[in-house]
């Protein structure tokens, strides 16, 4: 039997960073990705953001891939948000693009805590400051040279 222990963390935004994720809603679409993860073999962690993004960490399982679990989650979750629902508010839309990054069984906790503390994290942190908080938590993505959330 195989072993993996192979933790990612995902950043992605909304199209445009319109701020589609309210409350209500961002909870009830927080809580929608961990059961269809779950419908789908995908550990989803922690899944938690604020109005214009979101954070979730996924333990990779055998035969399961960056790109395709970033494609899965974020396709239904729009598909639910939007269709589905029945919330009655800005539709929701992702950017193409996000930031995914290995974790280091070392840092998993502080890295939960991150994703759990989201809005307080925010009520006094943008988008560009989080950014470059991130780039720094990880030294060995000092090649990055632009922001994977950009329009």
């Amino acid at each position: 039997m195989s072993f993996i222990n192979v933790y990612i963390h995902f950043v992605w935004s909304t199209k445009l960073r319109k701020p589609s994720l309210v409350k209500p809603y961002r909870q009830l679409l927080f809580d929608h990705m961990k059961q269809n993860g779950r419908e789908k073999g995908i550990h989803i962690d922690r899944v938690n953001g604020y109005v214009d993004h979101v954070h979730c960490l996924v333990s990779l399982k055998p035969g399961q891939s960056i790109d395709n679990i970033a494609r899965l989650i974020k396709g239904e979750s729009t598909h639910w948000f939007n269709h589905i629902s029945g919330i009655q508010n800005t539709p929701l839309q992702w950017q193409s693009e996000y930031f995914a990054i290995s974790v280091s069984p070392s840092i998993l906790k502080n890295v939960r805590s991150y994703i759990d503390r989201q809005e307080q994290h925010h009520s006094k942190t943008g988008y560009e400051k989080e950014y470059q908080e991130l780039v720094n938590l990880f030294p060995q993505s000092d090649d990055i040279n632009h922001s994977p959330f950009t329009y």
